[in-house]
């Protein structure tokens, strides 16, 4: 089979390139997981900290990709859930204990990061961490639902939010335009204001019905009961900081931060940043319940992923694209066309 692989760990502006396409043999699956072939596979800002060492692989070299949407072309003996010809999807979650709290285990095992992912035209994975797909999205519409819409959908759920609270969003990217639908879809009369450093991220936010867009430092019409972040970096920790109603809280949605602007947190002043009762909260990974939630909610609204495609062979440009930021939606990969 096809593959993208990372060979070694380092900087996208010293290495532009950082994954090479290779010839692998097509794994096969346990007894206890299915085979899947790859149709489409989303790119996350997590390969970003993966690549560049913020959360590195145990072991190189590694497929990475964990926003996964194929085929079963092969069952396990042991497999119950799934059949061949089914359409399903993977997420970050490839395996862990199975409990209520799996994101926090010890036995979370990361796809594309602690196993192959999904940047390949053929993946395994245990039963229990793939998921049936809803017919009402295509394959690039579904990609970025595993991670982006669903650790956002956690993200929300960490919010705490009631309907009629008004709920703030800071970075606009894959996660951010997801949870945007979804925050009206939960919460129809709660007032929704983005916050995103390019002017067309703001206007795809308005059109996406948020009720006030502006830049990161701009202050908005209104104080905020709850603020996710979904920046690599400090300075939108510490605005939305600022915009938050006593005793809100701002979500952090970040598997890592960025250290370019690491000198602002110096200027945290607990008597504007924290004081009354004001909370941080981290998202760390998620649930295949969380997805399950997710991805039947989303059906219902049913959610219009916005994504851009990119052929296998173009990982390394969909990386670089994602890292200049300023992206309208998602990217995804197009690995198998049928």
């Amino acid at each position: 089979m096809r593959a993208m692989t990372l060979q070694q760990i380092g900087s996208l502006n010293d290495n532009p390139e950082p994954l090479q396409l290779v010839e692998l043999p097509r794994p096969a699956p346990a007894e206890d997981e299915i085979l899947i072939r790859v149709a489409v596979c989303g790119v996350c800002h997590t390969e970003l900290d993966e690549i560049e060492g913020r959360t590195p692989p145990p072991r190189l070299p590694v497929i990475p990709g964990h926003e996964v949407i194929g085929h079963v072309e092969e069952v396990g003996t042991a497999v119950r859930k799934h059949k061949v010809g089914d359409r399903v999807g993977v997420g970050w979650i490839f395996r862990s204990s199975g409990g209520v709290a799996e994101n926090l285990s010890r036995e979370f095992v990361a796809t594309g990061r602690d196993v192959n992912g999904g940047y390949a035209e053929y993946m395994t994975v245990h039963e229990r961490y793939a998921y049936a797909i809803p017919s009402v999205f295509s394959d690039a519409e579904a990609a970025p639902l595993l991670c982006a819409g669903g650790v956002g959908y956690r993200a929300l759920k960490l919010a705490e939010l009631e309907d009629g609270q008004p709920l703030g969003l800071t970075g606009f990217g894959g996660s951010g335009h997801l949870v945007l639908q979804l925050a009206r879809h939960l919460y129809p009369t709660s007032a929704i204001c983005v916050f995103a450093r390019s002017a067309a991220e703001r206007e795809f936010a308005l059109e996406l019905g948020a009720t006030w867009a502006g830049d990161t430092e701009d202050e908005p019409p209104l104080k905020l009961q709850a603020i996710i972040d979904t920046t690599p970096a400090w300075k939108p920790v510490l605005e939305a900081l600022k915009n938050l109603e006593p005793g809100g809280r701002l979500v952090i949605n970040a598997i890592r931060k960025e250290s370019q602007d690491n000198h602002l947190l110096a200027e945290l002043s607990y008597e504007r940043h924290l004081w009354m009762e004001k909370e941080i909260k981290t998202v760390a990974n998620v649930t295949a319940r969380d997805i399950e939630q997710f991805l039947a909610i989303a059906a219902q609204i049913p959610m219009k992923p916005e994504v851009r495609t990119f052929p296998l062979g173009e990982a390394n440009l969909a990386l670089q694209e994602l890292r200049k930021g300023h992206l309208r939606g998602a990217n995804v990969l197009i690995i198998n066309s049928n």
